[in-house]
């Protein structure tokens, strides 16, 4: 009985990405370090903080991780973002039934752009980079027509806030449950549907996975749809956090959003990776994110360190990956 635990844990633990308990073990780190500035950064309080702020990245890069596994890009997320949380707030301008549409009509507009990248790569064969920078550019477009160029006035509902800001559960944030709700889903749409196993085929050789009957275009559709749709509703809780929206609420995170996929261990060329990883790696550029705001770092201080990791993660796995082949 003894020999066979030891045996299953031995498994498990082999089973475990190495990338994966990297980042588990750089956020030990980045609390250490942390504590020589401050002990509150060892308190419960500020890791359930850190962990609130976590939650809407965790829930724009889960959308993210699903298009790098295919192989792709998505480029659009700053002003996806933008879209999701500006539209949410300006349907509570129309009423209580606007206020109620509110959330919906966000995450609605997100996954129509999603639609639009999803098209556009799948069915017009247009590389995603280029793809999804141009549905960014007429996303911006479209937000500087609806607000006249000017900052959004309109404030966000009760429930967008309730959700973005409140405790409910055992004085949880519900941010963070909504993080463990789409997380919980992301996982089961990856590794118990079909589509999830297309997904991961695509990225390892899309023309494999074509000519073995799997419908690819339609789930590129689907996965661009997916990570719009979350991208927005990101928007969405990052509206309710701030009790409105503003033109520039996305752009601090779509290098974020990559570099935590990345340092998480999914394979920037796609096919390989594990929602735990993008959770450790959430969790890590947050830690990272706070322990740079102590240090007065700048933001394009901040952009240069995640410019620096994704580009090393590329060459790591674009090396293993040649190797393996």
């Amino acid at each position: 009985m003894r020999n066979t635990a030891v045996t299953t844990i031995t498994t498990m633990w082999r089973r475990i990405d190495p990338a994966v308990l990297a980042a588990f073990g750089c956020i030990v780190l980045l609390l250490l370090l942390g504590s020589l500035y401050s002990r509150s950064f060892l308190s419960p309080e500020y890791l359930l903080q850190q962990l609130k702020v976590a939650s809407f990245l965790g829930v724009i890069a889960s959308g993210t991780m699903i298009v790098i596994l295919l192989g792709h890009i998505d480029l659009s997320v700053p002003w996806v973002v933008a879209v999701g949380g500006m539209m949410a707030t300006a349907c509570t301008g129309w009423g209580p039934l606007g206020a109620a549409m509110a959330i919906p009509v966000g995450i609605g507009c997100g996954v129509l752009l999603g639609l639009v990248n999803g098209c556009a790569v799948a069915l017009l064969r247009i590389p995603s980079m280029i793809a999804t920078l141009a549905v960014n550019a007429v996303a911006q477009g479209l937000m500087v027509v609806h607000t006249g160029g000017f900052s959004p006035q309109d404030a966000s509902s009760p429930a967008m806030r309730f959700i973005a800001t409140g405790h409910s559960l055992f004085g949880i944030p519900n941010a963070l449950i909504v993080w463990v709700v789409v997380g919980a889903a992301t996982i089961f749409l990856l590794l118990r549907t079909r589509f999830g196993r297309t997904v991961y085929a695509i990225g390892n050789r899309e023309s494999a996975a074509y000519l073995s009957g799997a419908r690819t275009h339609l789930v590129l559709i689907l996965a661009f749809a997916i990570a719009g749709g979350l991208s927005a509703f990101g928007g969405v809780l990052l509206a309710g956090y701030a009790s409105k929206a503003a033109q520039a609420m996305g752009d601090p995170y779509l290098l974020p959003a990559i570099a935590a996929v990345v340092l998480g261990g999914t394979s920037i060329l796609g096919g390989r990776g594990n929602y735990l990883g993008t959770v450790a790696g959430v969790i890590l550029v947050t830690l990272l994110q706070s322990i740079l705001s102590v240090m007065q770092i700048e933001e394009y201080g901040r952009h240069v360190i995640y410019g620096v990791v994704i580009l090393a993660m590329l060459l790591v796995y674009g090396r293993g990956r040649r190797h393996s082949e």
